[in-house]
């Protein structure tokens, strides 16, 4: 059911980096027309349905259409630009992820500094990856992928949803930790990778868990591992890869951030979404877990924690040579 258009309280957890005077906070309507929700990669993958799914909720919500539109390339600079760009008016989401972070370090010059031209609002989602092969490959366990990856070296391609993302980065730490020898084949997002390893032009990919765990339930990808700490809600038999290679974890996350001087009013729109049953229960299908908050926790996680994590992390730093080589 709709609900009417609402006037939002001004939220003083994001109040100290914001205006002291907004286009809402005046009390105009919000939303009195369309929102968009920028996404940095191509749609199929966890960035996109997660967008959707929240998108959806927030639209029946709020009484206006929620847009999901993809920017993908350049491990999501070019919708992250396209966001800083964008005025600061509420009506311009971007869905912020691991990549940013990665980004922030990755990149030594771009068109905007993440930390500064970004707010954040609210964080969404926490999730695993999983090594995820195309059932041709002979495979059934991560020391038997290691084996056949080591008796043909440069032989097997890795997908990735793009330099520098999620599955790229984790993927990295992988190969330097094992020593094995895969080709890194980039995508513009994880739902085109995906294809391709159904297909088999591809064998494997460390894929995130929501946008792969329904191939893996009908059998068309055989998963391996999964890259977290501890073993997934949602494939409790699949092992960690840490269980083979102790030391090995890497979790990933999205949330929603918006143009600098932007007030942040719909982060209360976004956790009443992640409280109600039902998208807990959809996230708990996907493998993931919601991720609550306010605008300063959730800037804490994307500015500091994160950014700091992956400036230090070996995967990342191979990442860097990457991208380095690329341009």
């Amino acid at each position: 059911m709709n609900l009417p258009r609402r006037r939002f309280p001004h939220l003083s957890a994001g109040a100290a980096a914001l205006p002291a005077v907004s286009r809402i906070a005046q009390g105009q309507a919000y939303p009195s027309r369309p929102v968009r929700v920028i996404v940095g990669f191509a749609p199929g993958g966890t960035a996109d349905i997660t967008a959707r799914l929240i998108g959806q909720w927030l639209s029946e919500r709020l009484g206006q259409p929620v847009v999901v539109e993809s920017r993908p390339g350049a491990g999501t600079n070019i919708a992250t630009e396209a966001v800083v760009r964008a005025p600061a008016d509420g009506y311009t989401l971007l869905t912020v992820g691991t990549a940013q972070a990665i980004n922030a370090t990755l990149y030594n010059k771009l068109n905007f500094h993440f930390i500064r031209d970004i707010t954040p609002v609210a964080g969404l989602i926490r999730f695993p990856n999983v090594i995820v092969v195309n059932p041709s490959v002979p495979a059934k366990t991560v020391p038997e992928l290691i084996a056949y990856a080591k008796a043909s070296p440069g032989k097997i391609s890795m997908a990735s949803a793009g330099i520098g993302s999620g599955p790229h980065v984790a993927g990295e730490l992988f190969k330097m930790m094992t020593g094995v020898d895969m080709v890194h084949v980039p995508y513009r997002g994880g739902g085109p990778a995906l294809t391709d390893l159904l297909g088999g032009q591809v064998q494997v990919m460390f894929g995130t868990v929501p946008a792969s765990i329904e191939y893996i339930r009908a059998g068309r990808l055989r998963a391996l591992a999964v890259t977290t700490a501890t073993r997934a809600d949602a494939l409790p038999d699949i092992p960690t890869v840490g269980e083979f290679l102790p030391g090995y974890e890497a979790s990933f996350w999205y949330g929603v951030g918006v143009p600098k001087n932007t007030s942040a009013e719909i982060v209360e729109e976004i956790n009443a979404a992640l409280a109600d049953p039902k998208i807990k229960a959809r996230l708990a299908e996907w493998g993931a877990t919601a991720l609550p908050g306010s605008p300063a926790d959730f800037g804490k996680l994307n500015r500091h924690a994160e950014i700091q994590r992956w400036q230090h992390w070996p995967a990342a730093r191979a990442a860097r040579v990457v991208c380095a080589v690329s341009r």
